[in-house]
């Protein structure tokens, strides 16, 4: 079982200054330490963030990537807590679930527990998300990952310090599945729990996953993890 108290919530954000006090208030409310990493924000997330009341902001000058905001959280939530549950930003996740991923501990392992969105089918839901998802599932498993149902989504519970321990290369939206690739060959479980998402008809989206741009890049990182799979880590681990 979980120790609550050894548990905190990182929440990377870049330029999602209409979303990001609802999603903070809404995980400040579970009573986790909550840090948020603004990555280089353009916008007025800053502002927002400094009327929020209980939290650590922490900083990027510039945009260094999704990535590389959850690896400042970790490092900073590492000095006092053992899990950190990553949130994301733009609103499509429900802080409640936290509970899920949590509950998907049963003993002394320590996993990577994966948010597994549930109605992911949906009329609402973008196609990118859904090509996507299907798309990295299967390129997870041959460069040696876990078998996983949503290897792209951002909910999820890590293990401390192991997870910043793995060697993970990639600092944008690719770290997350490269990390669950590096987990597996190094012997850390990854299991799933069902989480909600939301995507509502005719609201307003912020996302800054580029389709070709990030498909290309999700295609280089796995070349480069299947490469060191089959030359026995040259590059990869």
């Amino acid at each position: 079982m979980i120790n609550r108290s050894r548990v905190a919530i990182i929440v990377p954000v870049y330029n999602h200054g209409t979303r990001i006090s609802v999603v903070v208030r809404e995980v400040s409310a579970l009573g986790f330490p909550v840090f948020v990493v603004n990555d280089g924000s353009t916008d007025s997330t800053a502002e927002m963030l400094s009327s929020g009341e209980g939290i650590t902001v922490l900083q990027h000058v510039e945009n260094m990537g999704k990535g590389a905001a959850i690896r400042t959280g970790f490092k900073e939530a590492c000095k006092r807590c053992d899990w950190a549950v990553t949130i994301d930003a733009d609103g499509q996740h429900k802080a409640e679930d936290v509970q899920q991923l949590l509950a998907a501990v049963h003993s002394d392992e320590r996993p990577i527990v994966v948010g597994n969105r549930q109605g992911m089918e949906g009329e609402h839901v973008p196609w990118t998300s859904r090509f996507g998802r299907k798309f990295s599932n299967f390129w997870v498993f041959v460069a040696g990952g876990p078998w996983v149902d949503d290897s792209q989504s951002g909910f999820r519970l890590y293990p401390l310090p192991e997870s910043l321990e793995l060697n993970v290369k990639s600092r944008r939206f690719q770290f997350e599945v490269e990390v669950l690739v590096k987990a597996n060959r190094q012997g850390i479980p990854v299991v799933e729990a069902p989480v909600q998402v939301v995507y509502q008809k005719g609201a307003e989206r912020i996302s800054h996953f580029h389709p070709w741009k990030d498909f290309l890049r999700n295609s280089m990182t796995f070349s480069r993890l299947i490469f060191g799979r089959i030359f026995g880590g040259l590059s990869g681990k």
